[in-house]
């Protein structure tokens, strides 16, 4: 079998102006960047607003285990069978952070004939976009600072500051810092931080905005910290905001790329879903919806985090809604929430039918949500050489029970034409179901509490909820300064239903606890944090960097 990136290097990209033809989009309505990709300017909007939208497909996946189950994967395989079957289809996806390329992940642009490329480009600096969101980012710390050190006119109090810095790599020695030390002319001593570029909520914000105009507005409502009478200080205050969409101004316009089958893909926006709302930006699914019969969108982690939030957080802020929700399963993930040890790998390719029926239990537990939202739901297993029969006729059984339609995929060996089935069906029950109704887990005016036992209970399995007296309280500051409205954001693992990574499967008789909250005013979510989850992660002992290189020719090996 070749290797990703043998893969990737035998693939005849076609030039860039090849895909703007096929998809109807004139230069004007374009920014080239070299020849196989750019970025799609925001007023092709204008342009298409009379033409009707496509139908969407969410796609999502069972608790996964630390190797991913093949998201990107199924999104990219199921949109290039959707023109195989032909379909006009356009793949809209998040984009990668370097942070986690250099750490666990490596690339994160799909696998084996179900690629998006070029990959190096999408992987490192991608049209510049995660460098301008980071800039912005810091920014903004930068003009806090300064305000503070120039006389600190707002009365903004430095041990009670909310905003930190923000870089796009893995570094946990920056999660805690003291700035502005070596005397009165490097600033004010103060404690803070780094959050990874993925978890700024400037990211979240461009992920968000659907237009330059409401991206100001949002950038404005970053609460940056508070006054010594505990009154909120905004970037608006510190007349930040629009410089902060000056950096962003090419950042907020979708990257346009093409699959090793030459499908269209969109490639925009990199929030995480563990610990912020998980999914590709607003405006590159709206784009993509005109562009386009089938768009093929994902949401990060499992469905308890991405697809819970792409529901109850995306798309209260859009007209469109999923005609098609799919599950995508392995059965290494099955048999790992059954209980098998990971360690060594190879345990999770052996068949093991009593592992198998237990951890079937997590599966059907993302199914069942998926149907809360009055979804069509399709399970797709991403099947591997290793799987045997028996095991899949199982998940096909659980199926079948739960009355939803199930099938396997092989887009990773055989690229589109290993999905026909999985976009044959798909198609069928977007077809079936064309003007989807919304139907969201909570209501916003609920307070705070239940909203987020509304999650717990109903998404996590949970019994109760616990919160500690820090998030406590400081969820109560948030309503009483009139943001109780806000949907909720929450951030957990995502290795387990629960908020403990250890608690694999469907875990029982447990109590969800809330251990801090953040207020993103601009994104327009609170951000309740359970366990002990990070902003900034840290690498592993063995980095994938050890594995990268580069050579004279500027040929890069080890990314894939």
């Amino acid at each position: 079998m070749k290797s990703d990136q043998e893969i990737a290097r035998q693939v005849k990209l076609k030039n860039i102006g090849e895909l703007l033809d096929q998809l109807g989009i004139a230069e004007d309505h374009f920014e080239y960047y070299g020849k196989y990709t750019g970025k799609i300017k925001l007023n092709i909007l204008n342009k298409l607003s009379d033409k009707p939208n496509g139908k969407l497909i969410l796609v999502t996946a069972m608790s996964p285990t630390s190797f991913g189950e093949g998201k990107t994967l199924t999104s990219i395989g199921l949109g290039q069978a959707l023109n195989k079957i032909g379909k006009k289809a356009i793949i809209a996806l998040r984009e990668p952070s370097v942070g986690p390329v250099f750490g666990i992940k490596g690339g994160a642009a799909g696998g084996g004939y179900s690629q998006v490329l070029p990959m190096e480009m999408i992987n490192l600096h991608f049209n510049g976009d995660l460098s301008a969101i980071t800039a912005a980012h810091n920014l903004l710390a930068a003009m806090l600072d300064n305000h503070i050190f120039k006389g600190n006119d707002l009365k903004i109090d430095v041990t009670n500051i909310l905003w930190n810095r923000a870089m796009d790599m893995n570094d946990r020695s920056l999660r805690q810092i003291v700035v502005g030390l070596g005397g009165r002319i490097n600033g004010v001593p103060r404690e803070s931080g780094f959050v990874i570029t993925a978890a700024s909520e400037v990211m979240a914000i461009l992920a968000l905005s659907d237009s330059r105009k409401d991206l100001k507005e949002r950038l404005g409502s970053i609460a940056v910290g508070y006054t010594h009478d505990r009154k909120l200080v905004y970037a608006r205050d510190l007349h930040a905001n629009n410089a902060m969409a000056v950096l962003l101004n090419d950042a907020i316009m979708p990257n346009l790329v093409q699959t090793t089958e030459h499908t269209p893909a969109l490639i925009h926006a990199g929030p995480f879903a563990n610990i912020a709302h998980g999914t590709n930006s607003i405006i590159a699914d709206k784009i993509a919806l005109k562009l386009a019969d089938y768009v093929v969108t994902e949401c990060g982690f499992g469905a308890d985090l991405g697809a819970e939030k792409f529901f109850d957080i995306v798309c209260r802020n859009t007209s469109f809604w999923p005609s098609t929700v799919v599950v995508v399963a392995t059965c290494r993930a099955i048999k790992f929430h059954g209980g098998v040890n990971p360690k060594p790998e190879s345990n999770l390719y052996e068949e093991n039918t009593e592992a198998f029926k237990k951890g079937l239990g997590n599966l059907e537990v993302h199914i069942k949500n998926m149907k809360k939202f009055s979804a069509s739901v399709l399970v797709a297993v991403n099947k591997f050489p290793t799987d045997t029969q028996k095991e899949i006729n199982m998940i096909y059984d659980l199926c079948e029970k739960l009355e939803v339609e199930c099938t396997t995929h092989e887009a990773f060996l055989k690229g589109g034409e290993g999905a026909i089935e999985l976009a044959e069906k798909s198609v069928k029950l977007a077809d079936g179901n064309p003007n989807p109704q919304k139907k969201f887990l909570y209501d916003l005016n609920l307070p705070v509490e239940e909203k987020i036992r509304a999650i717990a209970e109903n998404i996590y399995g949970a019994k109760d909820i616990y919160l500690e007296k820090r998030a406590r309280v400081k969820i109560e500051k948030f309503v009483e300064l009139g943001y109780g409205n806000l949907p909720i954001c929450i951030a957990k693992t995502q290795m387990s239903l629960s908020d403990n990574k250890r608690e694999i499967g469907v875990p029982h008789d447990w109590v969800l606890t809330v251990t801090d909250a953040n207020l993103s005013a601009g994104a327009g979510f609170i951000v309740i944090v359970c366990g002990d989850m990070m902003l900034m992660p840290g690498l592993p002992k063995f980095p994938a960097a050890v594995n990268m290189d580069v050579d004279e020719d500027g040929l890069i090996t080890g990314l894939f």
